[in-house]
């Protein structure tokens, strides 16, 4: 995160003209690259931007040297504090005090009466009511926190001097609702000071110019002069046009394969992962401090204790690291890696963000990153200094992910990082950003919506959407208006918004955000000693004496009581891993696109990368058996057994257009003749599984996939109205209808659900016009079902042949598919009796 000494540095600075700043940098003997001297000027020419650079080139210093000598110039240091001028919003609490430590060393050196602070949820009380009584001049802070912040009735007096925001880790936030919770605080901070200058910061993304229009849309026009007050929209396009600004510095990425020996013909998910504990070990044990990254917080646990168990001795020198652990825990092990005191800690994405780790020379990858963006993102951890190369190592645990490695190396190289979009217009995020500003000094209608039409989500929001959750905030909407309790926001004499009940007031406050997990217990020890938090559905399950490893031990569970579950250390030598909920990451576009080219080359007997030469076993058996999938055809395999007739096609779209695409063939063709599918799916592809026969032939002309009518059909082939009453459950606490609890009482994931679903019910019967409904059956489609990556996937698939494989036996490719669904049938014995009975049979075949 600080600047470090250019390797080559461009020219000597002229300490008599040079602004404060670069008399800072000159007296440790550094130089600025050139783009941050492109991001200086910018910002004194009050210019908004974005800043896109790869991890550890110096992007905090780029904008904060930049606004901290427009700050001197305008504010000269005097006696005493100078109020808040600019705010760092980070992420993640985590990236809070390294943030803070960065760029406190100058603001000490150059202007040390100015002080600057830490606002997030783990800010102490004592320290929060010293902010409260005067902010300091520069706030390192969250999106949940800058929200909590507008709540406060003198909000506006407090925060027009803000004249600078620094969104860091952008890309990380742009794609959710706290990307746009983001958008309408700093469209409220425009609105105060329209001289505001905004920058973001971002090493991973592929949509850069419209990530920076998302973010600096308030000095953009948002559309037609009729949706807001003409004066609004002069102040908020006087602004110069932002600046995208692309750090290039020399700095090595290195992206190999820790190959598997004898990876084999066949394979499935996970089939070679316990195979890669001893590779894994020798890797650590002659490199330096290791990051090892899971993508789970469960396979984390395991890959902790599989490190362990080979090597006892480790005890102390390695660490585990994850979200639900306790926070001074998760505090040790970060300050253990600064330090270099570990020889490796194993983590999930808790430890993906810009915290500076500087001993780290190494990262291992177990398994797919599934993204292109995501392993950059995580290489980037290792050699965090300019001038320092960065290494990141996948560990492959199945064949297929062996192929996967090689085209993720050759995408980040060819630089095809996937995009991220912002969210349209969430109305959940919209009520209770109503309730806030309410909340913090009020405001009128008319101003505020087109206030809210400067934030790049709602840059088409009509009056009558902005009218419907101004009603549904005041009254409840058409079904609640009985109901005193939602009538959270009233007009006052001088027709201001505002809330009036204090009760209304403290719920709001303690629910802000849009951060939304089931119900967690605290996991704790009979002494009292906190381990971290763990998923309220786990615990359920288990029974008194049962053990289960979390936070790197193993435990025996006693009892649960008061949203609490003691423990105590576990005599025995096994236990059970706890699962979080949460779906498994999809293959993205770009590395799904960067696969089948990988196989086309080895379709063409091109074996020219090392991994290719690893998976070539089992690519020829595929070969021999089917065919190669390529991007110039759609591979469709279909095979009889025992239990009936399979369907094979791989689109290597993602698992989560697969299970659209899945449910929707089996839909259509249940249509054409009544008939009962089973499915599975993974990344490369899915499987139809019937009893009785069913006609191909829509599947050959590609009848089957056809785009028309596909809204109609996929809402019909799936059960919709379920699915929309889960993702309901999230929209509902982020609009504030459902409320967690006060501190010390927070109600059970069951009492959550079951008031969500009581308002969806409600709704469904009494209020159909309810916007909110309309949110939930959208999300399903955009996020659950990617409906738009799946049109998408649907016209790759029509502008192909078909090149249909009709096989004797299981191909490499389909195996892993039958292995999915027997997972949710069989037990691990009764699996592994069955495979082996299938892979002797084809070995048998193959032999004759």
């Amino acid at each position: 995160m600080p600047a470090r000494p250019s390797p080559s540095p461009d020219e000597p600075l002229e300490l008599r003209d040079a602004t404060p700043a670069q008399q800072w940098l000159a007296a440790r003997g550094w130089q600025p690259f050139e783009f941050q001297r492109d991001v200086w000027r910018a910002v004194a020419e009050g210019r908004s931007g974005m800043l896109h650079a790869t991890t550890g080139s110096g992007k905090t210093y780029a904008v904060w040297l930049g606004m901290l000598d427009q700050l001197l110039q305008r504010h000269p240091p005097a006696r005493g504090a100078e109020p808040l001028r600019a705010i760092w919003l980070t992420p993640m609490r985590a990236l809070a005090s390294d943030t803070t430590k960065a760029i406190a060393e100058p603001l000490r050196d150059m202007a040390p009466e100015w002080t600057i602070g830490q606002r997030t949820g783990d800010t102490p009380s004592a320290e929060r009511a010293r902010q409260d009584r005067r902010f300091p001049t520069v706030l390192v802070t969250t999106p949940e926190s800058l929200s909590l912040m507008l709540t406060r009735e003198h909000a506006r007096e407090e925060l027009t001097g803000v004249e600078y925001v620094v969104v860091d880790e952008w890309h990380e936030l742009i794609g959710s609702k706290r990307g746009v919770q983001t958008q309408l605080a700093i469209a409220r901070l425009w609105r105060f000071n329209p001289r505001l200058v905004v920058w973001g910061l971002s090493a991973t993304l592929g949509n850069l110019q419209e990530a920076m229009e998302v973010l600096c849309n308030p000095g953009l026009d948002p559309g037609p002069t009729s949706a807001r007050p003409d004066g609004l929209r002069v102040a908020m396009t006087s602004a110069a046009a932002p600046l995208l600004v692309r750090g290039r510095i020399d700095k090595s990425l290195i992206i190999d394969t820790l190959i598997p020996p004898d990876p084999g013909k066949y394979s499935w998910a996970g089939h070679l992962g316990s195979r890669m504990q001893q590779p894994v070990v020798d890797e650590i044990a002659k490199s330096g401090t290791t990051l090892v990254f899971t993508n789970v917080r469960s396979q984390a646990e395991i890959w902790y204790q599989l490190l362990l168990e080979a090597k006892p001795e480790w005890a102390g020198e390695i660490a585990l690291h994850h979200g639900s652990m306790d926070k001074a825990t998760r505090e040790w092990v970060e300050q253990g890696l600064k330090e270099g005191n570990l020889r490796a800690v194993v983590a999930t994405s808790s430890l993906d963000l810009g915290v500076d780790f500087l001993p780290v020379e190494r990262v291992l990858q177990i398994g797919s990153a599934k993204g292109v963006a995501r392993m950059m993102q995580r290489a980037g951890r290792s050699g965090h200094a300019p001038g320092r190369a960065s290494r990141l190592t996948l560990v492959p645990t199945n064949t297929m992910e062996i192929i996967e490695a090689a085209a993720a190396r050759r995408a980040a190289h060819a630089g095809r990082v996937e995009q991220r979009d912002a969210p349209d217009q969430p109305l959940d995020v919209l009520v209770q950003h109503l309730v806030t500003i309410a909340l913090g000094g009020g405001f009128q209608a008319e101003e505020l919506y087109g206030e809210v039409r400067t934030a790049w989500s709602y840059r088409k929001l009509t009056q009558a959407e902005f009218d419907w959750a101004l009603a549904f905030c005041s009254r409840g909407g058409d079904s609640l208006t009985a109901y005193p309790d939602y009538h959270r926001i009233a007009l006052d004499e001088e027709g201001v918004w505002r809330v009036r009940e204090r009760a209304i007031a403290k719920r709001h406050r303690l629910g802000i955000g849009t951060i939304v997990s089931d119900a967690a217990m605290q996991v704790k020890y009979m002494s009292g000693a906190n381990l971290g938090t763990i998923e309220e559905g786990f615990i359920a399950r288990l029974r008194k004496g049962d053990c289960f490893f979390f936070a790197g031990r193993l435990l025996e569970f006693i009892r649960a009581q008061d949203m609490a579950a003691y423990v105590k250390k576990a005599t025995r030598k096994k236990g059970t891993v706890p699962t979080w909920q949460g779906s498994k990451m999809a293959l993205s576009t770009e590395l799904g696109d960067a696969v089948l080219e990988m196989m086309q080359r080895a379709a063409q007997g091109d074996f020219f990368e090392p991994e290719l030469e690893a998976a070539r076993p089992m690519l020829l058996t595929q070969q021999r058996l089917s065919r190669i999938p390529t991007p110039d055809t759609m591979l469709v395999e279909t095979f009889k057994s025992r239990e009936g007739y399979h369907l094979y096609v791989y689109p290597f779209a993602g698992r989560h257009v697969h299970l659209g695409l899945a449910s929707l063939l089996a839909w259509r063709l249940a249509r054409e003749k009544p008939n009962t599918f089973s499915m599975s799916v993974n990344d490369y592809g899915f499987e139809l599984v019937s009893a009785e026969e069913f006609d191909l032939r829509p599947v050959v002309d590609q009848r089957v996939f056809t785009t028309a009518n596909l809204l109609q059909d996929v809402l019909a082939s799936l059960n919709s109205t379920e699915l929309a009453q889960r993702r309901f459950r999230e929209i509902a606490r982020v609009a504030g209808l459902v409320f967690s609890g006060y501190p010390g009482q927070h109600k059970s994931a069951k009492q959550l659900q079951a008031s969500s679903g009581l308002f969806f019910e409600v709704f469904r019967k009494y209020d159909k016009g309810n916007l909110l409904l309309t949110q939930a059956e959208r999300e399903v489609l955009s996020q659950e079902l990617e409906i738009s990556r799946l049109r998408a996937t649907l016209s790759r698939i029509l502008r192909k042949p078909v090149d249909f494989a009709e096989l004797r036996h299981p191909s490499p490719m389909s195996l892993p598919l039958m292995v999915e669904r027997f997972r949710e049938q069989l037990t691990t014995e009764q699996l592994s009796t069955r495979l082996d009975r299938i892979l002797k049979d084809m070995e048998g075949d193959s032999a004759t």
